[in-house]
Order: structure tokens, then C-alpha cells, then sequence
């Protein structure tokens, strides 16, 4: 450059590639420009974003587990429905840590953050287990075996590695994971899907942040007029307004603090375009695909701008109906089952749906269409609403 070829006396030539810089060049937001930034897509990453550092990912997640976890569940065979059980007593205090509600709570969580949840059994090997933990998904490996199946898991913790062995006998842990197109030994998070918005919609909290440390008020320009109309500044003239713009006029603090301009510089306000306009709608868009990602009505979670449902209570039962109650008949189904294997009896845990609320409507038509149908018999109407026989009643009375 020539400046360059000044600097050093005109003696040395200059070899590499010439490049322009403009001294205003780094307070200057070029559109366009960069390229989109997406957050890492690991397991701790995606918690660390979407759960607890977005505040509709954190709801989702909370509302769904609670009120799976507060769902009660009900344990019969093909016969009976029992009311006392070795299985119930185990569930109703899995550990001294926890009771039912936390353990399912955590079970719940884990399973829609990551896609995967496991539950150790402790005191294997003579009929129910003793204790019930929920272990972390993001510290579980699966171990698979030459033919593919898992026959092992690895559980990290503070550089150590436990393994629990799965190849022999009943396995002490029960892996439950949501469906995977693409993976044959992890399960696929809700998380994972609503990953985009979830960037989309911090980054948008984020700009709305900067907005308020700004005065809540767009950014303007500084003009630079000289004498005789130059318009280049000097450069320790520029370093010193940059640093007094930094120390006086950013920030909360510095919020309503009048500037004061020296000779030949004069403020330009910068409106709002459009786009910075269209900021919120953008924003409410995506907690509403966060939203749907995990089932949640976003009547629910009180996002504007949706008239899915004509009411709450048409969409509190729509989420009872569509995401609590299939959750938590196939995870009580799969712990069921391993615990089945366990204690030798063929038994169910099923959702007792007769004890929730927002379906309280839809049980009352149910059993009055039952009541009147005339065609059937008294036992195959308590079969259908899933009541035990009445001579296995009687026989437990």
C-alpha cells in the first residue's frame, strides 16, 4: 500500500495481498454477510439451550413430566385389579431419596430431553427389586454386541465408568427410548426437532436484551463534517469518541443521557425497518414450533396469535389426550414388562383415567354409552370400562 510504501522509507515492497479497511469498519453491521450460527446439537448442549435457558422449552418439559408423574397408575393382570402388590409398594416408594411422583417426574424429563431414560433396579435377582433409581442420559453409553443388540450400558461419572452387564438373566436396567428413524440404540428428543427454533427463539430474546441495554431505542449514526468539508477523521479523534461512546452513552445505566457532540459532528437517528418490526412475531413463531415439537397446546403456555382450540379446556384435554396419556401407557408399559420378567407374574400398569380431570367428559359419555347398551352383559361391560370381573371382585373382598 502506499501509506506502507511511506512508513518504511520506499525500500520495501509490499508482498502480500492488498486489503482495504475502513476505520469505522468495526462498528459497522454488514447484512448479510456472516452465516447462520446454530447451537451444538450434543445432549448437554441442547439441555443446556432449550431447557434451561429457554423459558418454553423449561414449561414444555415441566408441564408434560408433572403431569404425567401426577397421573395415577393401576396394577391388574386379565383377572383383577390388586390394591395391595409388592409392585405397588415398590412404586410407592422407590427409593429413600424419592417417591413416586419424583421418580417418574425425572423419568419423564429425561426421556423428553435426551430420548432416552433408564431406571436401575437395585436388589435383583429375588423377585421385585428393592429400589428403583432414574439414571442420567447423558452420562449412559450403550455397549453393543457383535450381532447389534446392547449387551452392556456404561454409566460415567467424575472420569469413572460403571458397567452393568445386560447378557445374562433379567437386566437391572430398563431402557426406554422415543423412535429414531436413524439410530439403532438411542432414541430421538423432542428437543432435537425444536433445536432450530430453540436457537431462532433465544437469538431473538437476545437481540430484544441488547434493545433494552440500548435505551430501548434503535442505534443512529454519527456524522463527521470537518473544515472545508472533510469528511475523514482523525485517528486519535476517533479512538477517543469511540472509547467516550462506550464509557457514556451504552448501556442501562446510561439510558436518556444526553450526548454532547464537538464541532463537525452531528447525530442521525436510525428508525425501526420492517424487519426489526417484524422481530416479536418471529419470536412468539417459534415458541409456537417449541410448542409443537412436544405436544403442548400453545393455548396452554399463554403464545398470542393461536386459535387452535375454541377454549382452555378443549385444549387442556387435547393435551391430556394426544401427549400426556400416550407417554406415559407406553412408559408404564415398558416398566411393567421389566418388572414382570422380574417377580414371574404377568402383570400391567396401566394410567387409571377415571382420576383425570380434564377427561372427566369423555369418561361420562363413555360409561353412559356402555350403560345403555342393552346387547351386553354386565361382565362385558366392566370389561370394557376396564373394571375386573365381578367374581374376582368378590373373591378379593
Amino acid at each position: 500500500m502506499i501509506l506502507d510504501f511511506f512508513r518504511q522509507g520506499g525500500t520495501e515492497r509490499h508482498s502480500g495481498p492488498e486489503q482495504k479497511a475502513s476505520a469505522a469498519g468495526r462498528v459497522m453491521a454488514w447484512h448479510g454477510a456472516g452465516r447462520v450460527a446454530w447451537s451444538p446439537r450434543d445432549t448437554v448442549s441442547l439441555t443446556r439451550t432449550g431447557f434451561a435457558g429457554n423459558p418454553v422449552g423449561y414449561r414444555c418439559v415441566k408441564m408434560i413430566s408433572e403431569a404425567a408423574a401426577a397421573l395415577p397408575l393401576v396394577l391388574q393382570d386379565c383377572e383383577q385389579r390388586f390394591a395391595v402388590h409388592p409392585v405397588l409398594s415398590l412404586i410407592k416408594c422407590p427409593n429413600p431419596a424419592q417417591g413416586r411422583a419424583e421418580l417418574f417426574e425425572a423419568l419423564y424429563g429425561q426421556l423428553l430431553l435426551t430420548g432416552n431414560a433408564y431406571i436401575e433396579a437395585v436388589g435383583v435377582g429375588a423377585g421385585v427389586p428393592v429400589e428403583l433409581h432414574v439414571l442420567r442420559s447423558d452420562r449412559m453409553n450403550v455397549v453393543p454386541g457383535a450381532d447389534g443388540w446392547p449387551i452392556a450400558y456404561d454409566y460415567a461419572v467424575a472420569g469413572r465408568t460403571h458397567r452393568f452387564d445386560v447378557r445374562e438373566g433379567v437386566p437391572c436396567v430398563c431402557h426406554i427410548k422415543s423412535f429414531h428413524p436413524q439410530d439403532d440404540h438411542y432414541g430421538l428428543s423432542p428437543l432435537q426437532a425444536a433445536a432450530q427454533a430453540v436457537d431462532v427463539h433465544n437469538s431473538a430474546s437476545r437481540w430484544s436484551k441488547a434493545l433494552l441495554d440500548n435505551a430501548a431505542r434503535p442505534s443512529g449514526a454519527i456524522v463527521y463534517k470537518g473544515a472545508d468539508g472533510q469528511g475523514a477523521m482523525p485517528g486519535d479523534q476517533y479512538d477517543r469518541l469511540v472509547s467516550e461512546m462506550e464509557a457514556h452513552h451504552q448501556g442501562a445505566r446510561n439510558a436518556g443521557r444526553p450526548m454532547l457532540l464537538e464541532g463537525g459532528l452531528d447525530w442521525k437517528p436510525m428508525g425501526f425497518s420492517p424487519s426489526d418490526m417484524e422481530f416479536q412475531k418471529t419470536k412468539e413463531s417459534a415458541a409456537r414450533e417449541i410448542a409443537l415439537a412436544f405436544g403442548v397446546p400453545p393455548m396452554l403456555l399463554g403464545i398470542p396469535g393461536d386459535a387452535t382450540f375454541a377454549n382452555y379446556q378443549e385444549a387442556n384435554r387435547a393435551f391430556y389426550r394426544l401427549t400426556v396419556l400416550p407417554l406415559v401407557a407406553r412408559v408404564a408399559a415398558t416398566v411393567s414388562a421389566w418388572l414382570a420378567r422380574m417377580s414371574g407374574d404377568m402383570l400391567d400398569l396401566v394410567p387409571d383415567l377415571d382420576q383425570v380431570s380434564a377427561l372427566a367428559a369423555e369418561r361420562d359419555a363413555q360409561w353412559a354409552r356402555v350403560t345403555q347398551a342393552d346387547f351386553l352383559s354386565d361382565a362385558e361391560k366392566r370389561s370394557l370400562l376396564g373394571l375386573p370381573t365381578v367374581a374376582a371382585e368378590e373373591s378379593n373382598g
